[in-house]
Order: structure tokens, then sequence, then C-alpha cells
């Protein structure tokens, strides 16, 4: 984060909002600056990617389905901005660690042997290490002692949009961000890749809400999407995974999503769509029988 720091320094902050006096490396200084960064990131992140998934991914037709509350997106979206500030709190003092230089995080690749395996290496190690620790922190909060204060929230959307990919309560929502900043201050990690893999969890967490239940016949055994999320928010007990159907195996809380064998919510939606089309017409034919039957009746 402190890469973003320093550019927000050189070109914004030190130029037009700080005194020339306040040194750049203060304390406070440095928090109030990355409160606003933190904040306006995660606004400009969540709005641009969930509008795009919304509007050129998301099938609207689920919002047909009777479990699509009244003004959803618009509650969705207000419970994301309302919670993204109070998320944005514990999050910064991690941040701030990060650039007082508590973390791993290196500037160079060649500061280690084999520094492109190694940095190729990192990121999967990450996406398998913060895959790990959020399948246990989601299930977590799915006991009944977490559950109804903390993780409620989110599950009120049972077919949820893109916009709801941060709808939750803001320490449910830090705690599922967790692994991703606790893992610089175990592993070493390239300071770039970090910000690379920062904004692709947030894109992958509006993925995974996006109604697009289309996987890969070769990834499905694999990978967690929107498919296997969607049932998550429906059924409650299974699919806790990130990423991938790893840990749910493991864990014994897998299940292969109703949308692959056939009875998804949008397998739901068309098959109410048809049954009132059926209905529809064949009101339509009985009227006109009706009315042909009358129309033939004898006068008297």
């Amino acid at each position: 984060m402190d890469l973003v720091l320093n550019i927000a320094d050189y070109y914004f902050f030190t130029p037009y909002i700080y005194p020339a006096t306040w040194p750049e490396d203060d304390i406070f200084r440095q928090t109030i600056s990355l409160l606003i960064i933190t904040n306006l990131g995660a606004y400009n992140l969540y709005f641009f990617f969930a509008t795009l998934s919304y509007y050129f991914v998301y099938d609207h037709s689920l919002m047909k389905h009777p479990q699509f509350l009244k003004n959803q997106v618009y509650r969705e979206i207000m419970h994301s901005v309302k919670s993204m500030p109070w998320i944005s709190l514990p999050t910064v003092s991690l941040f701030l660690l990060e650039v007082r230089g508590y973390s791993r995080l290196y500037d160079g690749v060649g500061e280690f042997p084999f520094g492109w395996f190694r940095l190729l290496a990192s990121v999967l190690s990450f996406l398998f290490f913060t895959d790990m620790l959020i399948y246990w922190i989601h299930r977590g909060l799915h006991h009944r002692l977490l559950y109804k204060r903390l993780h409620k929230p989110h599950h009120i959307w049972k077919i949820p949009t893109p916009f709801a990919s941060h709808a939750f309560h803001p320490l449910d929502g830090f705690l599922q961000s967790l692994p991703y900043h606790i893992y610089p201050f175990v592993f070493p990690l390239h300071k770039v890749v970090y910000l690379g893999l920062y904004i692709l969890v947030n894109i992958w967490t509006i993925s995974i809400h996006d109604g697009d239940f289309r996987v890969p016949q070769s990834l499905r055994p694999f990978i967690n999407g929107s498919a296997h999320h969607t049932d998550h928010h429906m059924l409650f007990d299974y699919n806790y995974g990130q990423y991938f159907t790893l840990w749910d195996r493991i864990g014994g809380s897998f299940k292969n999503p109703s949308s692959f064998e056939g009875n998804g919510p949008l397998d739901y939606v068309k098959k109410m769509t048809e049954e009132k089309f059926s209905n529809h017409a064949g009101n339509g034919c009985k009227n006109e029988k009706l009315f042909n039957g009358e129309a033939k009746r004898p006068s008297t």
C-alpha cells in the first residue's frame, strides 16, 4: 500500500492538501491518507466492477424469482455503502503496519533466490492460503452464536446480485478479508503483486454473486463460482469456499450446484415462466372456445 500512498502524496496530498510542514512519514498523516485512499478505492472498485457485472453478466431474469426481494438492488447498494467505511477502519490499521515496514512485502524480484519463480509461486500460495482461512472463518460465522449477530445480514439476499458482494455487517466483512492482510505478514510477497491480488479478490467477490452459473466443464470439480455461492445463499450449510471447492470437500460441506443439475434458480424461473405462459395460453383457448360456442348458439 505504500506504493499507492507515495503516488497519492506526490501528486495530490503534498501539493494540494497538507501543509508543507507536515512530514509525509508522520503516522497521523499516513493514517488519514490511508483512510481516504482505502475508502475511495473500495467505492470505485465496487461500483465500477459491480455495475459492469450487473449490466453485462448478470441474468436479470433471476429478478423474477420469488425469493428476490422488493427494491433488492437498492438495498444491497445502500448496505454496502454504509458498511465499507466501517470495514476500512481496522483494514487501515493493517495497511499502516505495512507502510511502516512491519510486513514481509518487498520491492525487487531479484531480492530472493529464484525471484521470478518465487513470485509466481507466491500468487498460488496466496490464493490457497486465503481460501483455506476464509473457509474456516466463513464457516465459523455460520455458528449459531455468531450468525444472527454478524453474518445473517449478508444472507438476506437469497438470490444475490453483484451489488450484494460487499453488503456485509462491517465486522463480518473485515473478518472475511483478514486472510488477505495476514498473508504478507507471514510470507514474502511483492508489493505490486499484492496490490494486483487485492484488486483481484474484490473482483472475484463480485463475480461469485453475479448469477452467471456457467463454468467450463473441466473446472467444475475445482472452482467455486457463482453457481456454488448462490446455492450457499439459498441452502445455508454448503459451499463456504472462496475460490476453490477443496476445503468444502475436506470439511464435508461441498454440494454440487443445483444449477449444474438442472434445478437451480434460473431453471426455476424458466419453469415458472413456462407454466405461466402455458396457463395463459390454456385460458386463452378456453375463452376462445367459449366465445365461439356463444357465437354459434342458435338464437331464440
